[in-house]
């Protein structure tokens, strides 16, 4: 079966180095120029890491990435607020916790890709999908090129994606009131005190960094405001978010200064509604394309990998045609990634909550949180539909595998 996949990123390149392994030859097309280095870093949590385990990447990640043993929440001046024992989640669930920088994990799946043989075409930006008269989907690029694969994976991002245009007939993303400052922090000294991550809440704002190393940190710096005032004055990223975050315990002004104006990056926040389907024809969306969560939900990187190793589970365990692998990719996907994409969206309306008195209860909530049961909720939620510890169909599961808990990805 021939099979093409738009988009060259975390879900395009995981999909592919999946599928390979389960004897397919896939063919990716990117639409950027060279590999991508967009976003800060991530935190790839246990489900992640299960994912990343089964295609044989796990020890290139722990040769990249961080062990972050806990999650530290405070107010913006600094009082605690209770957070997360992760070296609790990640024996509840049997797998480590990783935060790597965004672009190393894009190269860790280049290298897998290139010695796998998967080709990788950059310059390939799809323009449109069609279907040809047997019904077939066919892909249209900017340089005039054509590609009518068996199947075609849309795994290009949820800004601009052909495929969901293609298969939902609307892509439109839905602003979610509030921007981020992102940002990679590294000082010839440390910056961080241990490898942590740290979550700062404010009335309307929030900022959370996320140490690798601890002279190396990623950050999100973020604030409720409309749309119309999310595109501030070019090259006043640095000193907006510096005066914004001013009187903010360290080491959050520290980390700031230790980032390189150009290094940093304003992003109006954007996601997706929830799909009825992802198919069309011969065409299926995955990652960002098929379910785009906000970053309060930790889960975007972690999804896409999951996506990747259920899809190629359903390809080798169909008996039938296309129709039925792709029912059943969606019966498996659909509620957890949905699931995720409302509590994302729940929390982010608490989080950047401006009434004083909505932001004591929230994080009077947070400290009353049980630490214990956190992790139960969160070992449960995010392992569900897998072959790990707490992934069973359980309550706390079904009641969205979360807490008190905000996260930065």
């Amino acid at each position: 079966m021939e099979i093409g996949i738009l988009g060259g990123g975390i879900a395009g390149l995981s999909v592919a180095l999946a599928l390979h392994k389960q004897g397919y030859s896939p063919r990716i097309y990117e639409r950027r120029a060279v590999p991508a280095t967009m976003g800060a870093g991530v935190t790839l949590w246990p489900n992640a890491s299960f994912v990343l385990g089964e295609l044989g990447l796990l020890q290139d990640i722990e040769a990249i990435g961080g062990r972050p043993l806990t999650m530290r929440r405070q107010d913006a001046a600094g009082n605690a607020l209770g957070g997360l024992d992760i070296g609790l989640l990640d024996r509840t669930m049997g797998y480590p916790t990783y935060t790597v920088l965004r672009r190393h994990l894009q190269e860790v799946l280049l290298d897998h890709a290139a010695r796998a043989g998967i080709p990788v075409e950059f310059g390939r930006r799809a323009v449109a999908i069609e279907l040809d008269a047997h019904g077939r989907a066919v892909a249209h690029f900017e340089n005039g090129t054509s590609i009518c694969p068996d199947l075609l994976i849309g795994a290009d991002g949820r800004m601009e994606s052909v495929a969901r245009k293609f298969v939902a007939g609307d892509n439109r993303p839905i602003y979610q009131g509030f921007v981020n400052w992102i940002g990679v922090a590294q000082g010839p000294h440390a910056l961080v005190d241990d490898i942590s991550i740290q979550d700062f809440w404010g009335a309307g704002e929030r900022f959370g960094c996320v140490a690798i190393r601890p002279d190396l940190v990623y950050w999100a710096a973020a604030q409720a405001r409309p749309l119309n005032e999310a595109t501030p004055t070019a090259g006043m990223h640095k000193k907006e978010v510096e005066n914004l975050f001013a009187q903010w315990p360290e080491p959050v002004s520290n980390i700031i200064r230790a980032t390189p104006e150009n290094a940093i990056r304003l992003i109006a926040v954007h996601d997706l509604e929830p799909l009825h389907t992802w198919s069309r024809a011969n065409v299926l969306l995955v990652g960002d394309a098929a379910h785009a969560p906000l970053p309060t939900s930790g889960q975007g990187a972690c999804q896409a990998l999951e996506d990747a190793w259920h899809l190629a589970r359903c390809l080798d365990g169909a008996s039938g045609g296309l129709e039925e692998i792709f029912q059943a990719f969606a019966t498996i996907r659909g509620p957890k990634t949905t699931r995720l994409a409302e509590q994302g969206r729940f929390f982010a309306r608490e989080l950047f909550a401006t009434d004083p008195e909505t932001c004591r209860i929230r994080n009077e909530r947070a400290k009353a949180s049980d630490p214990v049961r956190d992790v139960q909720v969160l070992a449960a939620g995010w392992g569900q539909g897998l072959p790990m510890p707490g992934g069973a169909d359980s309550t706390s599961a079904k009641e969205g595998g979360f807490s008190n808990l905000y996260r930065i990805e």
